[in-house]
């Protein structure tokens, strides 16, 4: 048992995803208390019965900015406006190549991956600043380094996101706040089903372990940075991708 990840106050974004999930069923093997966000519902209200009595959920579309304020209230209500960590894991994307990329396309993925998630953090910081303490760990990808045909809107998000991580690690530094960033390869999420059903030996042959990840090879990294083991560590990218870039 981490003991330096107990009965902490936690917010994931995007929590009923394969990542998402991943996250939320590790931290609360923990005795931790979360909130969970998301677009769905009825995957919300199941997961969260799932997860038993130290969990609630907010059912919102965060990247409408006036959403916000309803986890903001859900914050103060839940945890009493004390809040330990956050996970920006909520994520869209909206596949097109450029010249023939819609506005809205591009927008969609840019205003929820990465201004929302900033506007979102920046009202959790408040919370952390007054406390002197908190972990943020922002879930980027791979694309964000490599880029990939199709997707400039979500390479641009993901750049930015960690771009944003750094920028935001060292504003806050000096009041114990830690933010890191963990960039995942292809994990097997429904976010790549329709890739790795067409394409899965090919990606394989690309990654050096021989082998898709999975959504517990990203959660047990974030299980460390929202501990206090990684009290050390902030203003970082951890690359999960089995070696397919180095």
């Amino acid at each position: 048992m981490n003991t330096e990840l107990e009965k902490k106050n936690i917010l994931v974004t995007g929590a009923t995803g394969g990542i998402g999930k991943a996250i939320v069923k590790s931290f609360n093997s923990y005795k931790n208390n979360i909130l969970l966000t998301g677009t769905n519902s009825s995957k919300l209200t199941a997961f969260s019965k799932e997860l038993g009595k130290n969990s609630d959920f907010v059912e919102c579309d965060f990247s409408k900015y006036e959403n916000i304020e309803k986890i903001l209230d859900k914050i103060k209500s839940y945890f009493d406006n004390k809040i330990d960590v956050l996970v920006n894991n909520a994520g869209i994307t909206r596949d097109n190549i450029a010249l023939r990329m819609r506005r809205e396309e591009w927008l969609d993925v840019i205003n929820l991956n990465l201004n929302s998630t900033f506007f979102l953090t920046k009202e959790i910081l408040k919370l952390m600043i007054k406390k002197r303490y908190g972990k943020i760990i922002n879930i980027s990808s791979v694309i964000g380094s490599t880029g990939n045909l199709g997707q400039a809107n979500y390479a641009a998000s993901k750049a930015g996101l960690e771009g944003m991580t750094k920028s935001l690690a060292l504003e806050v530094a000096s009041r114990g706040i830690n933010i890191n960033c963990i960039s995942p390869g292809f994990i097997e999420t429904a976010m790549t089903k329709n890739i790795l059903e067409h394409n899965k030996e090919e990606v394989i042959k690309n990654i050096p372990l021989k082998r898709i990840g999975l959504p517990e090879d990203i959660s047990s990294l974030t299980n460390f940075l929202a501990s206090d083991n990684a009290s050390y560590i902030t203003g970082q990218t951890f690359h999960v991708n089995g070696g397919m870039l180095m």
